[in-house]
């Protein structure tokens, strides 16, 4: 069975978590929730609840096959977490899947993980991502190797899909 890794907290985008999480499950794989508390309850931007299911600090990036990472303005408060870091970039230096979507690309920013690689995001963080070194592009999905990102809840069937596959294989 697959083991996906959803971050979550305060201010998350309601459906970039929601959707994505259900799809996979219909897949049959657990995807775990985890913010800066285990068994706190977020809200979500929209004001939809979600409760951690771990902590961040005890997640071993080792035990998932992929990294879900949704937007909202939460991903503005994770990126200053070392964890959120550490699970990131050993993810990615594993080559595990890292999808992210809207404003989730910070996260990737703070990460140092964007140089030299194609993403999109929001309009929003655009010059963010650029700045980082990543090629920004306004398409509703991109991916380029183990990154899979689009820009808004809009994007979010050809980005669900994307992981779905990219998961499988």
């Amino acid at each position: 069975m697959k083991k996906i890794l959803a971050l979550v907290g305060d201010i998350y985008e309601d459906l970039e978590l929601w959707y994505p999480k259900i799809r996979m499950e219909e897949e049959g794989w657990k995807v775990v929730t985890a913010g800066p508390e285990a068994n706190r309850t977020y809200s979500g931007k929209h004001g939809y609840p979600c409760t951690s299911e771990a902590d961040l600090a005890d997640i071993e990036p080792s035990d998932y096959d992929a990294l879900l990472v949704p937007g909202g303005f939460m991903p503005d408060k994770l990126r200053r977490d070392p964890n959120v870091l550490r699970i990131v970039r050993d993810m990615h230096t594993n080559n595990k899947v890292i999808g992210f979507i809207c404003h989730a690309g910070w996260i990737l920013i703070s990460a140092g993980i964007l140089k030299g690689r194609k993403a999109t995001s929001t309009v929003g963080i655009k010059d963010d991502m650029i700045n980082a070194g990543a090629e920004w592009v306004n398409e509703p999905l991109v991916v380029d190797g183990n990154l899979i990102s689009s820009r808004t809840p809009v994007d979010l069937p050809v980005f669900a899909r994307a992981m779905v596959d990219a998961i499988k294989g």
